[in-house]
């Protein structure tokens, strides 16, 4: 009797093994290429929390959302024109993505393209890199949030400030 019971706890343990482990991180890649503008402080140095990333051209084709892996993006469009500039805190294009746990993955400041809609997908455009919204230039804007509390931690320590980047450069980690 004894041994039948180690033999199916074994069974039982051996099982585990085979069944793949939640995945609990997203890796966050750039979304084209180009130089990070800001993190955590602008270069003026106040508070910002989000990582900013620019080429210097405005409408350049193909922003992509930044974090690796099918997610659903829900994307919101309040401006349909090329903005480079920036037209007002309420006019940003962005594409949201909410975890289970109410935090939130926000990249804003596209132009609109045939791209720009809802769906889930892994790395998919949204549009151009813009202005639209509360920006002095075109950039893409990586933050984390919840309930307006921006988290800073899922980049620290991989990028900085000046930092050249392509698409495959890992920009942070969500855990």
């Amino acid at each position: 009797m004894r041994n039948t019971s180690k033999m199916t706890l074994a069974a039982a343990l051996a099982s585990l093994t085979l069944v793949p482990a939640a995945v609990t991180a997203h890796t966050v890649k750039a979304p084209f290429p180009g130089t990070i503008t800001a993190t955590t402080y602008y270069p003026s140095g106040g508070y910002h929390g989000a990582i900013d990333v620019s080429s210097g051209r405005c409408n350049y084709w193909g922003a992509e959302t930044a974090v690796v892996g099918s997610v659903f993006w829900n994307v919101t469009i309040n401006t349909t024109g090329i903005v480079c500039n920036g037209n007002g805190y309420e006019n940003a294009n962005m594409a949201i993505h909410t975890w289970a746990d109410g935090w939130k993955f926000h990249q804003k400041h596209f132009i609109k393209t045939s791209d720009s809609y809802d769906r889930t997908c892994d790395r998919c455009q949204v549009g151009n890199e813009g202005g639209t919204g509360q920006a002095t230039g075109p950039h893409a804007h990586l933050m984390q949030e919840k309930n307006g509390t921006k988290d800073t931690s899922w980049y620290s320590g991989y990028t900085s400030q000046g930092e050249a980047v392509d698409r495959s450069e890992t920009l942070g980690v969500l855990d």
